[in-house]
């Protein structure tokens, strides 16, 4: 079993520079990424989220510091040149974006196809077998031949994902994938999603949305270029239990409530009470004892209250 990380990220600086002065996008950032992850990365707008993703895609390049990704073999990224980089992408990285980004004078079926062609991993025929298998896939194999402005923007995401899945990536990465979709469209993306990631994918997801934080098997909260939290959401109720379980560790033993003794009967002839726990509980009222003479005074004093002043 492989131990070390799938994605592996060392002490990354990203600063960019400008008339007005540099800009440190991020600082030192650490990550470590383990394979067959569905990892959510939180943050508001500015807080370093798409530029963390451009590290990992190779996009761009870190001021200082590594990223380590191992696919099919060790790669390090920024000691790729522009070609190696993005040959290397094309094969081992699937990329989904918020606006779709489908060339819209080419079908669908050949928006899936163009990674494959560029790549060179399939025949022309195999590469058309295997687009409309993963139209299939995302559902959307009927409109196979309609170009991308003819179908909604749900539909436009399945294809989108569908393409990002055209050299059979390890890892996927989602930018905003369903930032300008309506609700019940993002829950069959996040569906879809979590099926890829039960098959064997490593999903790497950025997201405003803190709700989303959920469906996420581990989650980060980045915020001014730094990760300022880090949740594993799907161990969260588990990591619940323990923590009563070994609070009702510390609680004492339970103890014996002594029983009070019958007439005649002293307190260490009395048989042992019921077994009652530590802990604060509502003590049950002691019964009085009804004696003779306690009847008798009762009587005295409602026969006292009937009788009339002479």
């Amino acid at each position: 079993m492989n131990l070390q990380p799938l994605i592996e990220i060392r002490n990354v600086v990203k600063v960019y520079s400008s008339e007005a002065g540099d800009f440190t996008a991020l600082r030192g950032v650490d990550l470590d990424i383990r394979r067959g992850e569905f990892l959510g990365i939180v943050g508001k707008s500015g807080a370093g989220k798409s530029t963390l993703l451009n590290m990992l895609t190779g996009v761009d390049h870190a001021t200082s510091g590594e990223v380590v990704v191992r696919a099919e073999k060790e790669v390090y990224i920024h000691r790729l040149d522009e070609d190696e980089l993005a040959l290397w992408r094309g094969q081992t990285m699937g990329v989904v974006y918020q606006s779709f980004q489908l060339l819209p004078m080419l079908t669908l079926l050949e928006n899936v196809m163009l990674p494959m062609d560029l790549c060179g991993l399939y025949s022309p025929r195999k590469s058309r077998e295997r687009a409309l298998e993963l139209l299939r896939l995302v559902e959307i194999d009927e409109h196979a031949n309609k170009l991308p402005a003819f179908i909604s923007g749900g539909q436009q995401q399945r294809v989108a994902i569908a393409r990002a899945l055209a050299n059979d990536p390890a890892i996927l990465v989602a930018d905003e994938p369903t930032g300008s979709l309506d609700s019940v469209t993002a829950d069959h993306i996040f569906d879809l999603f979590e099926k890829l990631v039960e098959s064997g994918k490593t999903i790497v997801m950025v997201t405003h949305d803190s709700g989303l934080t959920p469906r996420f098997s581990r989650h980060l909260v980045i915020a001014d270029g730094q990760i300022v939290a880090e949740h594993a959401d799907k161990l969260l109720e588990v990591g619940k239990l323990d923590a009563m379980e070994e609070r009702l560790r510390t609680f004492p033993e339970p103890v014996a409530a002594p029983q009070e003794a019958e007439d005649g009967e002293t307190a260490e002839e009395a048989e042992p009470g019921p077994i009652v726990r530590a802990w604060p509980q509502d003590k049950p009222e002691k019964k009085k004892k009804k004696t003779k003479e306690g009847k008798k005074e009762k009587k005295k004093k409602k026969s006292g209250k009937k009788e009339k002043p002479e």
